[in-house]
């Protein structure tokens, strides 16, 4: 059983290959794989995009807290100034704590900003990828549809095409038709005129006698005209006389006397 399922998956799997390639057309593939790399392009400067902003954050969160320090440094020497050293020594402590934390973020802000130029070029890379994929695309379309078409007008022209085949199967069953009713109707003729087949319709029927006194009569008026032939070759019209009177005297006619007139 597993090996007949198998074999039933192999054909299954082979003829939904064999539908799918009939039914894929190459023009559809391309623009749906052209759609899938705007799509990822889009999330590549989505998230350059991205990377920017957070990169900026940490520019803004830097000024302000270069600003602080800036601003401690300042109260630290007013400090100084006016005889309070504990103060002094509070604000440079607070102004410390604020500069470590400055060089964590810048840290952070040039892992950003190498971050955001390497998706930069990433995108710029890819957009020159899906333009290029984008002209060879259209080129290999148009070229399909031009071979597709000269494809149609040869099968066209060759009569290999589906429509043209249908058409000249319905003229080839129609000439078959035609020949089988002319040679049907010839063989009723033949059969009729030779008695094999009778006339239901009463008309022009004939009976064995009379078709027999029909060949008789024929053949006769056939060996007259056979004398006749042979007299005029002769060249007499006494022997044409003859050959008129033996053809009478066959018919078992009297041959006519020429009437003789009297002289006043």
């Amino acid at each position: 059983m597993s090996g007949v399922m198998k074999r039933m998956g192999m054909i299954f799997r082979a003829k939904a290959n064999k539908a799918l390639d009939r039914a894929e057309d190459p023009r559809e593939t391309l623009d749906y794989s052209y759609q899938k790399q705007l799509e990822l392009l889009q999330k590549v400067r989505r998230g350059v995009a991205d990377v920017a902003t957070s990169r900026k954050r940490l520019e803004l969160q830097l000024n302000q807290l270069q600003g602080q320090s800036a601003k401690l440094e300042d109260q630290g020497r007013k400090a100084l100034a006016l005889g309070r050293e504990d103060l002094a020594r509070e604000a440079l402590s607070r102004r410390a704590s604020l500069q470590q934390q400055v060089s964590d973020l810048e840290v952070q802000h040039q892992t950003l900003q190498g971050e955001e130029e390497k998706l930069t070029l990433a995108a710029q890379r890819l957009q020159a990828k899906v333009d290029a994929f984008r002209t060879k695309k259209e080129t290999i379309k148009a070229t399909y549809t031009a071979a597709q078409a000269q494809t149609r007008i040869a099968e066209s022209f060759s009569g290999i095409s589906e429509e043209m085949s249908d058409v000249g199967l319905a003229i080839q069953r129609a000439e078959d038709k035609t020949a089988q009713l002319q040679a049907r109707a010839g063989a009723i003729d033949e059969l009729l005129a030779s008695g094999a087949l009778d006339d239901k319709s009463g008309l022009g029927s004939k009976d064995d006698i009379q078709a027999e006194l029909d060949r008789l009569s024929g053949g006769t008026d056939v060996e007259l005209e056979l004398q006749r032939m042979k007299a005029e070759l002769a060249g007499g019209p006494s022997a044409q006389q003859q050959a008129i009177e033996g053809g009478a005297q066959g018919n078992g006619q009297q041959p006519q006397t020429p009437h003789r007139f009297d002289k006043q």
